[in-house]
């Protein structure tokens, strides 16, 4: 208690200035991180007729003849499943890169996929080759998996526990963000024309360069530093710039106990890392729990059928008597949606909490499936304001999705598991959430045509499972330290394990411990710590 009440203590005290840091590095990392997830899933969608044309066209320059619009279709479903594919195969990546390389380092080198993919794209027209557009869009697909899992780690390790939800839920805002904007670009008026749809695809590089000019100049994850390097003085120094002054006693406490559970399970398993297999993650009973509720978590943001809204929002607002060449506009709401709802959920998280944002989210999108599914029979119907009302249930799910979802599920692994196991947990619910994406949007088109009205049951049973699930298994996170974190896992799941701090050696165990009284005291016994005060005062300005 008392260790919670002074670290919040630590945190208040700090005036506007001290955040200043943290925000540069939050935007630096977004604005080439999740951002591009949301920009390049949306800029594909304006210059549609156009890639289709070019298929056909430089299929005729090759071989005198022209494509059936079944070949074209499927030639423009290898160019949207390549992002996705990209997106599995960075995802992967990504776990490695951040151990190797270190969480910004990581984000640093992933913007050599992107700027590859502009230069074949921007290219491929001169080129007269539809295949560099399938290339570039499976290496944009790769930066933004790698972006999607080493953000949310980078931001949870980086931001103080009394902000570590909102930073960490910044990631939701930039995505959301990235959708917003990739729509307006993709206007007739801006880049969605016939000459200029290369320099929209290829815009996602002006992103990529921000980031590669100021994320340099902005620190580390300090936890990465001291727990995966054991380098204490960058440590120090990195902890400093963020907090905007001494690093705080207590969070440098914290991190040794960390550092030092993380060399006893090195030793434990006779092994020079600490850091975890996927294999080895899925053997330890200790993380089972915590496991199965970021996979279902991870699985469901996808599965409940979001993104495919975005798709049948075109439908909806034709059918809504809305002009066909008025509907860019109109579509543009749905971005706008999403990012006004993740800006007011970044402002509720460290109030209102994780777990009531992720299941309340889930369960407001189960009641606007039901009545959105009631409009669109009674609008089959012809009953009068039911396209309205379809219309309306369009943006109140995405609202919903944005509410909670949207950004609760990302800063999940980065609040209950350890430093060593969370580079290869994020490496597991990426694959998962850009599976589900894959699967999505194959069986989608199917789903329409043999459910018809009904074609969004199936996202409902998604959400309605999810939200009891979630609501079941998943412990309030907000403002907890990892072992207390742990410990509600063993209640809320009715287990009983012999968790690290009890596999410790008391005189260790006595100089690590949290939230006692004498919490300042023991960590000076620390063989450690005169180090780490030595250069927290040099270093300190």
């Amino acid at each position: 208690m008392n260790s919670s009440a002074d670290n919040e203590s630590e945190g208040s005290s700090r005036g506007p200035g001290s955040t200043r840091i943290l925000a540069l590095t939050v935007c630096s990392a977004a604005i080439g991180g999740t951002f591009q997830y949301g920009y390049n899933i949306s800029i594909i969608n304006a210059p549609t007729v156009y890639i289709r044309g070019f298929i056909n066209d430089t299929y005729m320059d090759r071989w005198g003849i022209g494509l059936d619009t079944p070949q074209v279709t499927l030639v423009w479903t290898l160019i949207v499943s390549a992002f996705s594919l990209g997106g599995l195969l960075g995802a992967l990546l990504a776990g490695p890169m951040a151990v190797h390389f270190g969480r910004k380092n990581s984000l640093l080198i992933n913007n050599v996929f992107l700027f590859v993919g502009t230069v074949l794209v921007l290219t491929c027209r001169v080129s007269r080759s539809f295949e560099m557009i399938i290339l570039a869009r499976c290496l944009v697909g790769i930066n933004a998996g790698v972006s999607m899992n080493i953000q949310p780690m980078y931001f949870g390790e980086s931001a103080p526990k009394h902000l570590r939800g909102a930073v960490a839920f910044s990631s939701a805002v930039f995505t959301a963000f990235g959708i917003f904007l990739g729509q307006v670009v993709g206007l007739t008026e801006l880049l969605g024309t016939e000459p200029m749809w290369p320099y929209l695809l290829g815009s996602n590089a002006l992103p990529g360069l921000i980031q590669v000019l100021s994320l340099p100049w902005l620190p580390e994850s300090p936890r990465y530093l001291l727990i995966d390097r054991g380098d204490r003085e960058a440590c120090v120094r990195a902890l400093q710039r963020l907090r905007g002054g001494e690093a705080p006693v207590l969070e440098m406490e914290e991190m040794l106990q960390e550092q030092q559970q993380q060399q006893l399970i090195a030793l434990k398993s006779e092994s020079a890392s600490s850091f975890k297999t996927p294999w080895s993650l899925f053997k330890d009973r200790n993380l089972r729990s915590q496991l199965k509720t970021v996979m279902a978590a991870s699985s469901a943001m996808i599965l409940c059928g979001n993104d495919s809204i975005y798709f049948y929002a075109s439908y909806i607002f034709l059918e809504a008597g809305i002009p066909a060449e008025k509907i860019q506009y109109v579509a543009i709401g749905t971005g706008a949606s999403e990012l006004t709802a993740s800006i007011l959920s970044n402002v509720l998280i460290e109030r209102v909490g994780r777990r009531y944002l992720l299941v309340g989210g889930y369960s407001l999108m189960v009641f606007w499936t039901i009545v959105f599914t009631l409009a669109l029979t009674l609008q089959s119907h012809g009953v009068a304001g039911m396209p309205y009302l379809s219309m309306a249930c369009v943006f109140a799910y995405i609202l919903s999705f944005g509410l909670g979802p949207a950004g609760v599920t990302g800063i999940l692994p980065a609040e209950i598991f350890d430093q060593g196991s969370r580079p290869v947990v994020y490496m597991v619910t990426g694959s998962l959430m850009w599976l589900s994406l894959i699967l999505v949007g194959m069986l989608f088109p199917f789903i329409i045509n043999s459910l018809g009205n009904f074609c969004f049951l199936p996202f409902l049973v998604v959400c309605l499972v999810s939200a009891v699930f979630l609501g079941l298994t998943l412990p309030e996170t907000k403002g907890k330290t990892l072992a207390e974190i742990n410990a509600e896992f063993d209640r809320k799941n009715g287990m009983k394990k012999e968790r690290m701090e009890k596999q410790m050696d008391e005189p260790i165990k006595d100089h690590y411990q949290l939230g006692t009284g004498c919490s300042f005291s023991t960590m000076t016994q620390n063989p450690d710590y005169d180090h780490m005060k030595r250069s927290m005062t040099s270093s300190s300005e």
